[in-house]
Order: C-alpha cells, then structure tokens, then sequence
C-alpha cells in the first residue's frame, strides 16, 4: 500500500495554485476539467516525483462561498531542505508563517502557514 494523494476543496483555484506552485513551490502533475458536471481536479505533486504522494485541489467551477473548514482536520506537512530559503520564496509571494519558524519535537525546524482557504500548512525541515 502506498499513499497516493489528499483531496481538499478550494474556492478560488487561481489563488489557491499560486500558493502551492508559485509559494511552496509543487507543480501541477495532471489537470482533468468536467465541463458537464462543472467541476475541476488538480493533482499536485513535488518536481520531479512522478509516483509520490500528492494534494487534489477539487474545485466547483459554480462554488460562490468558501467552504467552511470540518473541525476534524488536522494539516498537510511538507519536507523542506531550507525553511529559510522557502521562508524567502514565500514572503516574495506575499505569503506569511502563521508559527514559527522554530523547532520542532524532534528537533528540526518547523512552521505552519494557511494556505488561501485556511488549511494548515506544516513545514519540517529536512535536515
């Protein structure tokens, strides 16, 4: 068994790609558009891994209000070799921590930020 991808909904896709290809800094793997039923699936994923896991922006092409975030979800965590340098892409974005960074448990770096529908972003320094 191996994962394969997590599925969020977005309200504003545009944004919402800014910040996961422009900000943290994933490319778009595959890209399917249901004129029919409306509706847009994103599949994004580290460069240069074809086969790793991967976060599904599902967006409603008619959505006209946020969706309100389920109080069970927890984050999306991301291993970084530099939170200083992604810390520099992001602020070029507009894009600031909403913690840190500082340390985590285990001792590496770590910060959170939210991305543009409020999902918690966690970053771990790979080190």
């Amino acid at each position: 068994m191996r994962m394969l991808h997590t599925m969020i909904r977005v309200f504003d896709v545009d944004r919402s790609l800014k910040f996961y290809c422009d900000g943290l800094g994933l490319e778009v793997k595959r890209r399917n558009d249901y004129e029919k039923k409306e509706f847009s699936l994103i599949f994004l994923g580290a460069p240069g891994e074809e086969n790793g896991p991967q976060i599904e922006l599902t967006y409603n092409w008619d959505r006209t209000e946020p969706y309100q975030l389920g109080d069970g979800y927890g984050h999306v965590a991301f291993a970084v070799d530099s939170i200083e340098e992604l810390g520099k892409r992001l602020k070029e974005q507009g894009i600031e921590w909403s913690w840190g960074p500082g340390m985590s448990p285990g001792g590496g770096g770590m910060a959170f930020l939210e991305d543009p529908d409020g999902y918690e972003v966690e970053i771990l320094e790979s080190k």
